[in-house]
This record gives structure tokens, sequence and C-alpha cells, in this order.
């Protein structure tokens, strides 16, 4: 069994998971995991597929042949999974919005050693004042060698000066 990882992007639209999904099963293809959203009228997911050798090549032509579609999808062939030598953190975040947050906290993450393995980001109006708040939601891959101690007083620097308020918690 090959895997594949297929980014998928194209106008919002009902039906629109169906067809990836009937291309892929009609290719002995199996869906093993995805992450999808509907963003400003587009559509776009990330997901993990497994498909059987024989049905490899045939696959990856029907998936490219839903451009006529207008269901643009990009291919990668999966990679290895390194040894786990990382502990789930989850990140919470609120702060006042402004541009740079995520260069911020992403650089400090990546100067660490910090691997993000899912971010989830939204701005929203606050509740009393009706100013934008920016609102990240993270699950950190930090490595086994750096004491969570550490992280939570380099992350507690920086939000002094973004002004955020962040919480890191152990994966339940």
């Amino acid at each position: 069994m090959n895997h594949l990882v297929l980014t998928v992007i194209a106008p919002d639209q009902p039906g629109l998971v169906e067809k990836v999904a009937q291309c892929i099963a009609a290719h002995g293809g199996n869906w093993l995991e995805s992450r999808m959203s509907r963003m400003d009228g587009q559509f776009a997911g990330i997901l993990r597929v497994g498909v059987p050798a024989e049905a490899y090549d045939e696959l990856v032509e029907a998936l490219h042949a839903l451009s006529a579609q207008n269901i643009r999808v990009l291919l990668a062939e999966s990679g290895i999974q390194p040894s786990c030598t990382w502990k789930p953190i989850l990140l919470d975040l609120v702060g006042n919005d402004r541009p740079g947050i995520v260069r911020d906290i992403t650089r400090l993450l990546a100067e660490l050693g910090v691997n993000l393995e899912s971010l989830a980001t939204s701005v929203a109006p606050a509740p009393m004042s009706s100013e934008p708040l920016f609102h990240a939601e993270a699950v950190l891959a930090v490595p086994l060698s750096l004491s969570l101690e550490v992280l939570q007083n380099r992350l507690e620097t920086l939000a002094d000066d973004l002004m955020v308020e962040l919480r890191l918690r152990t994966e339940a």
C-alpha cells in the first residue's frame, strides 16, 4: 500500500468532498485522515490516502483530472515518520490582533526546535470592546530535551511583548 498526501482547493460547493472521495474509492484508495475547511468562499483540505501499488498511477491521473471540475489537487508522497522524540503540548493564545503575531511565535518555536503539528487561527471582535482579537490553538511537537518550563518562560517573554495571553498544557 502506497500513501499520498493531497492538498485540495476549489470554490466551495455542495458535493465537493464527495467528488474527491468518489475518485479515491473508484481506484481502491482508502481515505485515512484529513483536515478541511471553508474560507472566504474557497474550500481547502489536506488528506492522507492509502492506495494499492497497482492503482497508484491511475489514481494520480484521476485526481489531476478533477481540474476539469475546477478542483485543484496537489500530490505528495507521504514521508517516513520519524521515531517519537517529542511530546505533544497544546498551546492556546489570545491577544489583540496585529500583523506579525504568527511570524513572531513561529520564529520562537523554530529557534527552540519545536514543530507545529497543527495550527488553527481566527480573528474575531472582543466581547466588550469589539476590538479585533487574535486566537490561535496549536498542537506543538516539543523535543523531549526541552523542558516545559523553558518553553513556557520563552513564550511568556514573547507574550508580554505581543500583549497576548497564552496557556500551555499537556495533551490529555
